[in-house]
């Protein structure tokens, strides 16, 4: 893919407008990254931080604030708050799921062990709650905190619901506002407020980031059964082997026969699975018009967060974000 190309892309054409507030993130994120007296803290916390992810939900953070017209500096430290929430999440996501690899890269519970991946995960938490009361808003560190439970309560709702055949689409919804909905809904929502945006802008804002979380992993799982291993940085089919219901499979389920379903139960709540098996699987969802009707989801989400934005002032940023809600489901047309 040449450059030219590369620029074309929404959330880089997002970087490059906020380059110079990503910088100041990215050196907060060092700076607080570091411990004296753990080296293996920054070990850890840089081989994720550092392996090249989009750092979307800080950006969301900044293209809040200014669309809604701030000028001070605690949008800085809002959007490192963001990201240290996010990565803490990833490093506990990987020893949950026994993952081993992440953007492409071994996992840090891989090239370390758990117990470091978990007490890391821990540490960038505690730092991100240091972070969020510096700006001295109390409705931002109430967004960002309920943000804070609600991924752990999603978590766990997806630990009990994963392998349940009985798991329905509203489950799965319940799920994903938790871990990736609520993240990029706060991160849009504690940057109008700290700009003393509006009622009507914040809400907007909460509406676009909560839609645009929903859309951005609805793709994810579609991708994990359609996709390349380069461009969801894991492995293709880990959902399967990991016997997660995600959108596809259940959609599958909920038209499946009795044979069908019979080996649904082998495959996710035995977690017998066999050579084949993953093929099979995307033939069901195929004839069932699995992958086709979850793609149209994830496209309804993306609508519906473009829609919100008609409620925010022409803007420049506001047209990225628009952009970046087409791009989010365009990966898996």
């Amino acid at each position: 893919m040449s450059l030219d190309e590369t620029a074309q892309k929404p959330h880089d054409r997002l970087g490059a407008h906020l380059a110079a507030d990503m910088e100041r993130v990215n050196a907060l994120i060092r700076e607080r990254m570091a411990s004296e007296h753990a080296p293996r803290i920054p070990e850890v916390t840089a081989h994720l931080i550092e392996a090249g992810g989009k750092r979307l939900r800080p950006m969301l953070t900044l293209a809040a604030a200014r669309l809604c017209g701030y000028q001070g500096d605690h949008h800085i430290r809002l959007a490192a708050t963001v990201e240290f929430i996010h990565t803490a999440t990833l490093l506990h996501d990987d020893v949950v799921d026994e993952s081993r690899q992440r953007r492409g890269r071994p996992t840090a519970n891989l090239l370390w062990d758990n117990k470091s991946s978990v007490l890391v995960g821990d540490y960038l938490f505690a730092r991100a709650f240091q972070l969020m009361v510096e700006p001295g808003s109390l409705r931002v560190l109430e967004i960002l905190s309920n943000a804070s439970a609600t991924i752990a309560e999603g978590e766990v709702l997806q630990l009990t619901a994963a392998q349940d055949l009985r798991t329905d689409e509203d489950t799965y919804l319940k799920v994903v506002r938790g871990k990736t909905a609520a993240l990029f809904s706060a991160a849009t929502e504690s940057g109008a407020v700290l700009a003393g945006a509006d009622d009507s802008e914040v809400a907007a804002l909460f509406t676009y980031g909560d839609a645009l979380g929903i859309a951005f992993q609805i793709a994810d799982d579609l991708l994990d059964y359609g996709g390349t291993t380069a461009a969801i940085g894991k492995n293709v089919g880990d959902d399967f082997r990991e016997r997660k219901l995600t959108l596809p499979v259940i959609k599958a389920v909920a038209k499946a026969g009795e044979a069908e379903r019979a080996f649904w139960r082998r495959v996710i709540e035995k977690g017998d699975q066999r050579e084949g098996d993953l093929d099979q699987a995307l033939g069901l969802m195929a004839r069932h018009g699995a992958m086709e009707s979850t793609r149209n989801d994830a496209r309804g989400w993306a609508d519906r967060a473009k829609r919100a934005l008609a409620a925010l002032p022409a803007h420049d940023l506001r047209d990225m974000l628009a952009d970046l809600a087409d791009y989010v489901v365009a990966r898996v047309n």
